[in-house]
């Protein structure tokens, strides 16, 4: 349990939030949501102790032990993979290794001999002896593989160290668990295994996450910061995001009763709850709806940007054809032999345990680079606009925001330019911002809005939502759900892939699976995934 009492913070002039009187109690999981710059990470960051507020407290339950996902990637590099895990449990570990130290001792002492009975009481009352086991499970859950838990962090790599910090967040189940953004570099399998581990998880988690389906799936509540403070909301995500767009409609409709509003409030609650009910993630512990309460529901002050696709003409018959495609990276089969017809109104999503495969795919059917066999053709109507996973050479120039888009416009007056500008949130003088020194998320709105520009009938988009917060995230996802051209993406993002696509193609060093379906019950259907995992042996 964390009890917040009085909390403020401020820095200079500016006040992030203030008056914050909070409980987070055992057994709840709350997701923490705001705009970019609200104080999502500043609030992690105090209640873990690593910043202190500007004023009020924050209390743990008696003897509560807080665990923190860390960020740092080399904080570790010199300690064994099950090592940095075991430390995770800085109590256990102490005892471990104060109680070797004391049995590799040449002169061992009957006073030493009680120091190691007490000892190894605290250690057994620990679970000490499936520490280890533990430990490996965790990682082995994460796509760790057994072989390498006893090598130097140093040896992994960079998504592996990931895994490797998560899984030491995760150790000895603590009474509170703290995580920042712990679905980054995650790979899909790894966001369903934690997914799955979180919701069965019995004490406090606080997370802040722009994935909406892990926190739809793991979230009994909602922290808000906005308006400069920070509420508590019964429900996940997607209540909250629903509600709050319901409450601003009927903020907007002065006309309309109170008992009009107040019964359309009632009746979006028990369609809710009915669709929760009936929902694959539902467990015992995530009976959110059963408290919430009409007058909590109330607009959000967000900023949603203006995703808009024209595309000049319709696609006509022939889209694209592909045939024994091959791409290697350093000697490691990508794919092989990949061949696939894309038809009309198709949005397909790529998937693929290598996520290089699908960037190799999409730089070479955009002529980046040459497959090393076989051959694409596109159809005569089809105009393209292309969103690559990295995007920094784009920016490696002095150009403000304004002349960077230009570029990519036959209209380059400034009002035309503030226009796409200005859908992509950008207002005033933002627009004379230096291209160099943009943000991930700010770099991303800018290469959408040189899509905007392209009026293409066909999207093709490799990790799309990388750095976007989740107001953009959540117009990108509905824009192409109503987008009636052709999309062809990748995704580490499980909403954005079941709502948007509607065919799954699954590149593998082996071959494809092509499939129309969608991703739910791709990934619940036990055959297709003993298919799937036998094509990458």
């Amino acid at each position: 349990m964390i009890t917040v009492s009085n909390l403020k913070i401020q820095f200079g002039k500016r006040t992030l939030f203030q008056d914050v009187n909070l409980k987070f109690t055992q057994g709840n999981c709350y997701g923490i949501i705001g705009a970019n710059g609200a104080g999502k990470s500043t609030f992690l960051r105090i209640l873990s102790g690593e910043l202190d507020p500007t004023g009020g407290t924050v209390v743990f339950g008696p003897n509560e032990r807080l665990s923190v996902l860390k960020q740092d990637h080399h904080e570790f590099d010199n300690l064994s993979v099950i090592d940095v895990v075991l430390m995770g449990h800085s109590t256990l570990w102490d005892v471990m290794n104060e109680k070797n130290t004391l049995y590799a001792k040449a002169d061992f002492t009957d006073a030493d001999g009680i120091k190691a009975s007490e000892l190894e009481e605290k250690f057994a009352e620990m679970d000490g002896w499936n520490a280890e086991s533990d430990a490996a499970s965790l990682l082995s859950g994460l796509g760790i593989k057994e072989k390498v838990h006893n090598t130097l962090l140093s040896n992994l790599s960079g998504k592996q160290k990931v895994k490797v910090l998560l899984a030491r967040a995760l150790f000895g189940k603590p009474d509170n668990l703290l995580l920042d953004e712990p679905t980054n570099d995650l790979d899909l399998d790894s966001v369903s295994w934690l997914e799955n581990y979180l919701t069965h998880f019995e004490n406090t988690v606080l997370v802040v996450s722009h994935d909406r389906h892990f926190l739809d799936s793991i979230c009994t509540h909602t922290v808000d910061i906005d308006f400069g403070k920070i509420q508590v909301f019964s429900g996940n995500y997607s209540f909250w995001y629903e509600s709050s767009q319901l409450a601003l409609r009927q903020q907007q409709q002065h006309n309309k009763k109170a008992e009009e509003k107040k019964k359309e409030l009632q009746e979006f609650i028990a369609r809710f709850s009915a669709n929760v009910a009936k929902s694959k993630q539902t467990t015992s512990r995530k009976k959110m709806i059963e408290k919430l309460n009409i007058e909590e529901i109330q607009p959000s002050t967000r900023k949603y940007p203006a995703i808009i696709f024209t595309p000049e003409r319709e696609p006509g018959n022939t889209i694209l054809e592909v045939r024994d495609l091959s791409a290697s990276l350093e000697g490691e089969t990508l794919f092989k032999d990949v061949s696939f017809n894309v038809e009309k109104n198709d949005k397909i999503v790529f998937l693929s345990k290598d996520p290089r495969a699908m960037s190799a795919l999409f730089d070479i059917i955009n002529g980046i680079n040459e497959p090393q066999t076989g051959e694409y053709r596109w159809g005569q109507t089809i105009t393209t606009a292309y969103l690559p996973v990295e995007n920094s050479e784009f920016f490696d120039n002095d150009l403000n925001i304004a002349d960077w888009l230009s570029q990519y416009s036959n209209d380059t007056t400034e009002m035309f330019i503030r226009g796409y500008l200005g859908k992509m949130l950008f207002s005033g003088e933002e627009i004379y911002k230096k291209s160099r020194v943009l943000s991930g998320g700010e770099r991303m709105r800018c290469m959408i809005a040189r899509m905007m520009l392209k009026n293409a009938n066909t999207m093709i988009l490799d990790t799309p939502t990388n750095h976007l917060d989740l107001e953009s995230i959540q117009a990108f996802n509905e824009r192409l759900i109503q987008f009636k051209g052709i999309v062809l993406f990748s995704s580490h993002d499980h909403e954005f892939i079941q709502t948007v696509s509607n065919r799954i193609i699954e590149l593998t060093p082996t071959g494809i699976i092509d499939k129309q379906m969608e991703y739910d019950d791709y990934i619940s259907d036990e055959a297709l995934m003993q298919q799937r995992d036998s094509m990458y042996v």
